[in-house]
């Protein structure tokens, strides 16, 4: 395999592994569809919440990785782009470490609104953010034969920022949903609520690692 194979393949995996993380936190939702679940006495209602909760997070890593993507676009100041969105990526973390909690607004979102509740919680815990530098990366145009043009660009970042989203989002509902299956079927909220513990600084501390180690590919790469 060539430099730039082993780039893509690392960046994918980046891609499938930070879902995985993001659906086994409790603070993405996984303990809302069990609760769903026991409160309807039924394993349709888990799915159904865990399904509702995944397109929320999906909505969220849209809305973020977007708009980087169509900056994208402009060849020329893609290096610049990356970066900003790696210092912006280390801000937030630095942020969320030293603020820890959930912002108030989160709190007036009736549990029912599950949708709406997943996209707020993603974007307010940077959870979409997290995904910038390795979406950038997988966007880079500096292989690309004569530099394509922003328009063509812009459609492939388009594409490109709909398989990240379901990507990220298969692997997050995989690690909640078998989460959430085991605690509904074995374990019961009670082991939950005994054995939890605050994953904020550990979120945070991974925004800022993801965002240090984009920093530094750019410098180096």
């Amino acid at each position: 395999m060539t430099g730039h194979a082993w780039e893509q393949l690392g960046l994918w995996s980046a891609v499938l592994a930070s879902g995985l993380y993001h659906g086994i936190n409790p603070a993405m939702g996984w303990p809302l569809a069990v609760s769903n679940g026991l409160l309807a006495r039924s394993s349709r209602a888990l799915v159904a919440a865990l399904g509702v909760l995944a397109a929320g997070h999906a909505l969220a890593v849209l809305a973020v990785t977007l708009p980087f993507g169509m900056l994208a676009a402009l060849v020329a100041w893609q290096a610049q782009i990356r970066i900003g969105a790696s210092v912006l990526l280390v801000g937030c973390g630095i942020a969320l470490l030293f603020r820890r909690g959930h912002p108030r607004a989160l709190v007036r979102i009736a549990p029912s609104r599950l949708a709406l509740w997943s996209f707020a919680v993603a974007i307010a815990h940077g959870a979409g953010l997290m995904l910038v530098p390795v979406y950038l990366g997988l966007c880079r145009a500096d292989d690309e034969p004569g530099h394509l043009a922003a328009a063509t660009l812009a459609t492939a970042n388009l594409g490109m920022a709909l398989a990240v989203a379901m990507l990220h989002t298969m692997a997050m509902l995989a690690a909640g949903g078998g989460m959430a299956w085991l605690v509904y079927r074995h374990l019961g909220l009670h082991l939950v609520s005994r054995s939890w513990f605050n994953l904020e600084a550990v979120w945070a501390l991974s925004l800022m690692l993801v965002g240090l180690l984009a920093l530094g590919l750019e410098a180096f790469g």
